[in-house]
């Protein structure tokens, strides 16, 4: 009864505050994603997200050994794939010398203790943009399942520790799940984007990887018919639920900030760890207000990173990642 209990006693200067602070962020909580390309030498600021770069494979190397040296124990690779090897079919992303499969060998050749997590996806690959292959005028669901289980295995043969589809197609975690142990890769863990929203904050991540859907007749304009409608909250649970049943060890929200509310109702109902990918549109926008002038950039930053914990996030993929360590650091 007050005033014998006044609650700010404990926030009095900011070693009490810190003393009783509930949500803590450390290097652990982080999943770094990195942008890899062809070349050598070459790191290539993306236009709309400042301060965030495609790398090569030689300077892949070289940040991966940096961020290890932060504290950062894990990496999500996503590559940018010439045109001339994109077809409706996704052969490239099956090829054992592709892009996405020396990525992951440099990663574990430089800092071998780096958990490798790869992205499991046609929209690289894809002549269409598109998750999935195309067939008159739509993404097949079954077809598409078993390329995604063949890059899968592609990519634990590579050596990756765990692999991650972010296609939301219906079943391909089981697809998926079956032929890794078919092969003996019974280790090799899977991190389903379970819940990932149809949203309007993928922009600059596809500029990064020139993976938008094309603009052409007969292929769907958006991925709608396949990504979660953004006004819907029970569907997270069922596919969260039915992603764990084929086979997922870890599940995913995307993206963070809007959908925290997910978060929350995910976290409360699995039992496996629950991952959240503040996407590239939340941090682009982030940075284009703090070089306006309009918002303390590391304030933000921090506030951000630390909502999506509190609201029940086991581990964090940002584009933050690195500044946050630095400035806690």
């Amino acid at each position: 009864m007050y005033p014998l209990r006044r609650n700010r006693r404990l926030r009095t200067n900011e070693s009490m505050r810190s003393l009783v602070r509930e949500t803590i962020i450390s290097p652990n909580d982080f999943i770094v994603p990195l942008f890899v390309v062809e070349g050598k030498g070459v790191k290539e600021e993306i236009a709309s997200m400042p301060n965030y770069y495609r790398l090569s494979l030689d300077m892949l190397q070289k940040e991966v050994k940096e961020l290890w040296k932060l504290g950062l124990k894990a990496v999500l690779l996503f590559v940018k794939v010439d045109d001339k090897l994109k077809d409706n079919s996704g052969k490239e992303a099956l090829n054992a010398d592709g892009l996405m499969q020396r990525a992951i060998k440099t990663v574990k050749n430089a800092v071998p203790e780096m958990i490798v997590m790869t992205d499991v996806a046609m929209d690289p690959f894809s002549i269409y943009g598109h998750d999935g292959i195309i067939s008159e005028g739509k993404v097949l669901n079954d077809d598409t399942n078993a390329v995604l289980a063949e890059m899968s295995l592609s990519h634990a043969k590579a050596g990756a520790d765990i692999v991650a589809p972010s296609d939301m197609m219906d079943g391909r975690i089981f697809e998926i799940r079956t032929l890794l142990e078919d092969e003996g890769f019974c280790d090799t863990g899977i991190m389903a984007y379970s819940a990932k929203y149809a949203s309007a904050f993928y922009g600059p991540f596809r500029d990064a990887l020139d993976s938008a859907p094309v603009d052409a007749k007969d292929i769907p304009k958006d991925k709608k018919t396949y990504q979660m409608d953004y006004g819907n909250r029970e569907e997270a649970i069922r596919e969260t639920l039915m992603d764990i049943d084929e086979g997922a060890d870890i599940v995913m929200v995307k993206p963070g900030l809007c959908y925290l509310d997910i978060v929350r109702e995910i976290k409360d109902t699995v039992n496996v760890p629950v991952a959240v990918y503040q996407v590239s549109g939340e941090y682009a926008m982030l940075k284009a207000a703090a070089e306006k002038g309009w918002l303390d950039h590391d304030a933000v930053m921090m506030e951000q990173i630390t909502a999506i914990k509190r609201a029940g996030a086991s581990m964090i993929a940002s584009y933050f990642a690195k500044d946050v360590i630095k400035l806690i650091n």
